[in-house]
């Protein structure tokens, strides 16, 4: 299942169903698990794990040094879950010495020219669009969609059902659960639809309208809009997730 062109390090750890295109390069300390295909003229290198059933197209690069002056060569790593797909010319850097790991969850898509820097963590069902780009200690919750060409600026937060307009600025956290877009991006409101999508119920989605008018569009300065919200609302665990997100955030919250 290897091309006889590619160049395959005896002491990588690869089961005999992986498939390997033409010209692809995999260094010593990659492990791949069954079930995966990797295309022609990839390069996996470092501290590298691929989990099952991923599919890595054409001239990807995964394990690469990362782009941190900081780094000293130290033995940090990525590690891929199952079923993802990782298109073309995309490139994952590993982690640096402050988290040690670049980690990527199962049954994500991640589109052509895509970027994902060191020390980053992506959760189950991201769609990363073309050309987006992720600079480190980003992390990306559960099912969040990041439209093309995206930048997004270290260490910012993204909520679980989020979606990012293409080609925004993000800078600050993105709330859970919200739309945003723009240059920097803004919150443009609920994302409903993804909501109703992922199974949640008409009243839970009805009570995140109300909690989202309060915080986001009431015109009150964000902590105030926090003191309302535990007065006029019943907190479900969808508001107290909310609720626990904004007071968490390190970066604040892009309003």
């Amino acid at each position: 299942m290897i091309h006889p062109t590619a160049i395959v390090s005896k002491k990588a750890k690869i089961p005999d169903d992986v498939v390997i295109g033409p010209y692809t390069v995999i260094e010593d300390n990659v492990e791949i698990d069954s079930g995966c295909e990797i295309g022609p003229f990839c390069r996996i290198m470092g501290e590298t794990r691929i989990g099952k059933n991923t599919r890595i197209y054409s001239h990807a690069v995964i394990g690469s040094p990362p782009q941190d002056l900081k780094y000293k060569g130290e033995k940090t790593r990525v590690e891929i879950g199952d079923n993802n797909i990782i298109r073309e010319f995309v490139t994952i850097n590993p982690g640096t010495a402050q988290s040690g790991v670049t980690k990527i969850g199962s049954n994500n898509l991640i589109m052509a020219y895509a970027h994902i820097a060191h020390d980053c963590e992506i959760g189950n069902g991201v769609i990363i669009a073309n050309a987006g780009t992720l600079a480190g200690h980003v992390k990306i919750e559960d099912r969040v969609i990041i439209g093309g060409l995206t930048g997004i600026h270290q260490f910012v937060r993204v909520g679980k059902l989020a979606i990012i307009g293409g080609c925004s600025k993000v800078v600050q956290d993105v709330p859970p659960f919200s739309t945003v877009d723009g240059h920097p991006v803004s919150i443009k409101g609920l994302n409903s639809i993804g909501l109703q999508r992922a199974g949640f119920s008409p009243d839970v989605i009805n009570s995140l309208k109300k909690a989202f008018k309060i915080l986001f569009f009431s015109h009150h300065p964000l902590h105030k809009g926090l003191e309302l919200l535990r007065v006029e609302l019943k907190f479900t665990p969808e508001i107290e997730y909310l609720v626990h997100f904004v007071h968490t955030s390190s970066r604040g919250i892009c309003l």
